[in-house]
């Protein structure tokens, strides 16, 4: 449902806190569109990988950046909109998950000029209607005037359990440092936002409490 002002709900948190999961069964249960914003900074680690550019090298990463030739495309599948970043007219759905990728991702994403760019081109998903938006700087950066901010967390153990069970063997100790320290739009708790702590819950009992809390924030003209 699309209202004169979309709503955005923003869902940050740490890495394998189940953003992903819980983003998709919100935005699936109250129709809106699901935006996964670490997936646009793992397309542009791609396609750095993919034209040679050094991934250290903050200048050369933020160039690119500015003049790669992107397009964002809103898809229904499964009975889930989402809005995706197409490169060239291509989305590198399988490229993006890849282990080379996953290890790139966070110092690409610390690259100043990348923060400024994927924000206004996270911005402009408001074109697609109602968001259901999730990352690390939602709340805090990319739409700190929404009112419905969630974060998201669980244990290290717990999260990197989680990790291993899908196959990947990732130092998130690490990947926590660095998204929290890194100069532009860390990763830290926006102001007002409900922090679900999820070590112990299921997918579908964080999903149950987010919408449970988000249907008592929305008016009740897009109830």
């Amino acid at each position: 449902m699309k209202t004169k002002h979309p709503i955005v709900i923003a869902i940050d948190g740490t890495s394998a806190s189940g953003k992903s999961t819980n983003a998709k069964l919100v935005a699936k249960a109250l129709g809106y569109v699901y935006v996964d914003t670490g997936a646009m900074y793992r397309t542009l680690a791609w396609y750095c990988l993919l034209k040679h550019v050094d991934i250290h090298d903050a200048k050369a990463v933020g160039a690119l950046c500015r003049k790669w030739k992107t397009k964002l495309e809103c898809q229904e599948k499964d009975g889930l909109r989402a809005a995706w970043l197409f490169v060239d007219g291509y989305f590198p759905e399988k490229e993006i998950r890849m282990p080379e990728t996953a290890a790139a991702v966070s110092h690409v994403a610390a690259v100043p000029a990348v923060r400024k760019w994927m924000k206004q081109t996270q911005r402009d998903c408001i074109q697609f209607g109602n968001l259901v938006m999730e990352g690390r700087d939602i709340g805090t950066n990319v739409f700190p005037e929404t009112d419905y901010k969630f974060y998201l967390d669980a244990s290290l153990a717990e999260r990197s359990a989680r990790r291993a069970a899908d196959g990947v063997n990732e130092n998130l100790a690490a990947r926590d440092q660095r998204d929290s320290q890194r100069a532009v739009a860390p990763l830290m708790i926006a102001l007002g936002a409900k922090v679900i702590n999820n070590s112990a819950m299921t997918s579908e009992q964080t999903s149950s409490l987010l919408l449970e809390e988000i249907r008592r924030m929305l008016p009740a003209s897009v109830k």
